[in-house]
């Protein structure tokens, strides 16, 4: 079946990206969002806050009934889903919106309030799991064994219970609910000091052309200019940025630290890495030995660097080194062109899958390109009850080619698991969230390589797939190692500075890359630039977990058997439409992946040595070595 991917502009910014900057006004519809999915307007808005508010405020009613019977029960459980699919689209209009231009004060108000809405009704339903688990399991049990509808939760009301001995009293968590606005604020402040109020200095290039050296411009610039001086002076400047706050940054994370500490310890766990992992019933020992098992193997990534030093024919080799291409290929990648090789790179997973990922590139799901004040990176929200939305700073770039496949593969997990699963299951959870994405990376990369002519681009392919492993696992291995010493300084009330951060920082920094790289005096402040230390803890390990998982999945869709290939797709969707429905380790065995065989991890050094021979073996037959 052949998939027709609509052109969704014949605007000629489609082309390539836009140069220079542009205000939101001058963005035209082609290349944003359409976030008129959601809401029409403001108003509509307003009439969806309005309504989530009522039922919050009234939702105190419903305390004391739970055990009066499963149809109490199943109404209270109903109604909070109901404002839980309201919240999605009140919440997500807001935010979206925000990330178009976060300097737009009326709009920041406007996610505020959400955010203060949010804590009210935190506060509101703070009584209701210290009363569902006052009422006997084995009652709760004959209930829903009763109740087709009420059997609905049962995941949910036995995962409860399975968390009981850290749910607090009512009281206890009617307090925690009231700290839940202020746990927002290190987050909150570092985007706005990082995005909003970031000012980013311009430098000039060898060339004499003039580049602020803003995120994507930054990252554009690294990938692309072959100049070491260049990349090197964009480096220091856009770190420089960082430094001049670095006092700030380090406050604004030692907020962060305390807070985890806070609630891992109101709700008596051990450590902060079990209270995040608790929820999702991950033991301490999946992070623990994947740090270990990354540190025990880095010498085929610094090989690697090694490798990449030779074939640049640079005296030093720095971190700013890490992204330029080995060989001189300056291809572009526009953005429609990359739609259309996305599409096609997921004809292995089906027709159907295709079709529908051809379709949401077509009804704008993605903001394009960067303006002025849009919030920075790339992502993907998965609005319930409308589609997902993804964020790109585009530019041309194979780096955005392969990010923008990455953020579609978390786009049709959304779409897969709100389809087929309730909407107290649909929300899907982050240990399981990078499959998808590193595996649609993996697909968009197959193709490239099959499709591809050129000798010089097929060694930049074989590049970026040795990059993936190294970024994707070894650099995200190293911050999770950094993020959990940094939280065990806390729980070890130990004080926490800038210097203390960034010795830590330059510390893990030595232990991964070893001898194979020249350490810069600001590579010891990149904590302070990475987004996920800030507003997602312990998140990071999890790309490496799931790329070791796709990469086992991969194994299967390139199988010769046919019937290999099809039980792979099968169990593969299946992963993807469960969502929430189970425990994370449960739903990766059932797709065949089992992360606590060492050979799982493993594998991830072993196929990471022999791309480093390939790679070095078709550098050397073209005489670049």
């Amino acid at each position: 079946m052949r998939v027709l991917v609509p052109a969704p502009s014949l605007d000629p910014t489609f082309a390539s990206a836009p140069g220079g900057s542009r205000a939101r006004a001058e963005v035209p519809d082609a290349e944003r969002w359409n976030l008129g999915d959601i809401f029409e307007s403001w108003e509509a808005w307003k009439g969806a806050f309005d309504d989530l508010e009522r039922r919050v405020q009234g939702y105190a009613a419903r305390k004391g009934t739970l055990a009066s019977g499963a149809a109490a029960l199943l109404d209270a459980l109903r109604e909070s889903d109901t404002m839980g699919q309201l919240a999605y689209k009140v919440w997500y209009f807001a935010s979206l919106t925000h990330d178009e231009d976060q300097r737009d004060n009326t709009v920041g108000a406007r996610r505020q309030q959400v955010q203060l809405l949010f804590a009210e009704w935190r506060q509101a339903t703070a009584w209701f799991n210290p009363e569902l688990l006052a009422v006997p399991l084995a009652t709760l049990r004959a209930w829903m064994d009763a109740d087709e509808g009420l059997g609905v939760y049962r995941f949910m009301i036995e995962n409860l219970f399975r968390q009981q001995e850290h749910v607090l009293d009512e009281r206890g968590e009617h307090l925690l609910s009231l700290a839940a606005q202020l746990t927002r604020v290190p987050d909150d402040a570092y985007e706005a000091l990082s995005t909003a109020d970031m000012r980013f200095p311009t430098i000039e290039l060898s060339t004499g052309e003039q580049v602020q050296v803003t995120y994507p411009r930054y990252r554009a610039l690294l990938a692309t200019n072959r100049v070491q001086a260049d990349r090197a002076r964009a480096f220091e400047a856009h770190h420089g940025a960082f430094e001049a706050s670095i006092n700030t940054y380090a406050a604004l994370y030692n907020g962060v630290l305390q807070r985890d500490w806070y609630q891992a310890r109101a709700r008596g766990y051990a450590t902060t890495l079990e209270a995040a992992l608790h929820g999702d019933n991950i033991p301490v020992a999946v992070v623990e030995n994947l740090i270990a098992a990354a540190r025990a193997n880095v010498g085929a990534f610094q090989r690697y660097e090694k490798l990449r030093r030779r074939a640049l024919k640079v005296d030093t080799y720095h971190l700013y080194d890490g992204s330029i291409p080995l060989v001189d290929f300056t291809e572009h990648y526009p953005y429609q062109q990359v739609v259309e090789w996305i599409v096609e790179s997921v004809r292995p997973l089906g027709p159907t899958y295709q079709q529908r990922l051809a379709d949401g590139f077509a009804r704008r799901w993605v903001d394009i390109y960067e303006n002025d004040g849009k919030r920075s990176g790339a992502y993907s929200a998965p609005v319930y009850g409308v589609h997902p939305y993804v964020l790109m700073n585009y530019n041309d770039t194979l780096d955005a080619a392969f990010t923008l496949a990455h953020e579609m593969g978390h786009s049709m997990h959304t779409v897969l698991s709100h389809e087929r699963q309730p909407f107290v299951y649909s929300d899907y959870t982050i240990f399981v969230a990078e499959v998808p994405s590193t595996l649609s990376e993996a697909l968009l990369l197959d193709h490239r390589l099959a499709h591809a002519t050129d000798p010089l681009e097929r060694i930049v392919l074989l590049q970026h797939a040795i990059d993936g492993i190294t970024g994707t696992f070894f650099t995200q291995v190293m911050f999770a190692d950094w993020e959990l010493q940094a939280h065990r300084l806390v729980e070890a009330g130990e004080p926490v500075t800038a210097d203390r951060l960034s010795a830590l920082y330059d510390e893990t920094l030595r232990a991964y890359h070893g001898d194979a790289i020249d350490y810069d005096a600001l590579s010891r402040l990149t904590w302070a630039r990475i987004p996920h230390f800030f507003g997602s803890p312990y998140y990071v390990y999890q790309y490496a977990t799931c790329y070791a998982t796709s990469a086992r999945l991969l194994v299967g869709l390139r199988d010769a058997d046919p019937s290999v290939r099809e039980a792979t797709i099968a169990r593969y969707l299946d992963l993807l439409a469960a969502g929430g429905s189970d425990y994370p380790m449960a739903l990766l065995q059932g797709a065949g992946i089992d992360l606590a065989e060492p050979s799982t991890v493993g594998a991830v050094a072993s196929l990471l040595d022999t791309l480093v021979d390939q790679l070095e073996e078709a550098l050397g037959a073209r005489g670049l070595l």
